[in-house]
C-alpha cells in the first residue's frame, strides 16, 4: 500500500512538472548580455595634441586606471591601455562612470598624468603635452 501511494506522489509531481515545461519554454528570458546592471559604463575620447602649434601627437600610449568599488572584497584596480592614431584621437569604449586617472606616455613628449571625474555618457578629454627640459 505504502509503494502505491508513493509511486503516485512521484506520477502526480511528474505531471505537474511536464504541465509547467511548456509554460516556461514561451516566457522570454533576457540574455545575460541584454541585462540591466546598476554600474553604467560611458565611451571616452581623448584628443592629445603637443607643442606650440597644437600638432596631434600619433601613436601615444594612453594608461587609464580606476577602481572598482566592492561591498566584501578589497577594492579592484581596473587598467586599460589605448593608443592614439594619426589625428591624435583615442577612444575609450567601456569606461565606468566615475573618477579616472588618465596617463600619457609619447615618445619626444614629457609624460602627462592627471585624475578626471567621468560624468557624461560620452565624454571628450582635451590633454596638451609639452616637450621635455633640455638636459645638458
Amino acid at each position: 500500500m505504502r509503494l502505491r501511494a508513493s509511486a503516485a506522489v512521484c506520477v502526480a509531481a511528474l505531471a505537474l512538472c511536464v504541465a509547467n515545461l511548456p509554460a516556461n519554454a514561451q516566457t522570454k528570458a533576457t540574455p545575460p548580455s541584454k541585462q540591466t546592471t546598476t554600474e553604467q559604463v560611458s565611451r571616452i575620447t581623448i584628443e592629445v595634441s603637443g607643442g606650440e602649434a597644437e600638432t596631434p601627437v600619433e601613436n601615444a600610449s594612453i594608461y587609464i586606471k580606476y577602481i572598482e568599488e566592492r561591498k566584501v572584497k578589497k577594492d579592484k584596480l581596473l587598467e586599460m591601455n589605448v593608443k592614439t592614431n594619426k589625428d591624435g584621437t583615442a577612444h575609450v569604449p567601456d569606461a565606468p562612470l566615475g573618477r579616472v586617472l588618465v596617463q600619457v606616455v609619447a615618445d619626444g613628449w614629457k609624460t602627462y598624468g592627471r585624475w578626471y571625474d567621468v560624468t557624461d555618457v560620452r565624454q571628450t578629454i582635451k590633454i596638451h603635452l609639452d616637450k621635455p627640459p633640455k638636459w645638458y
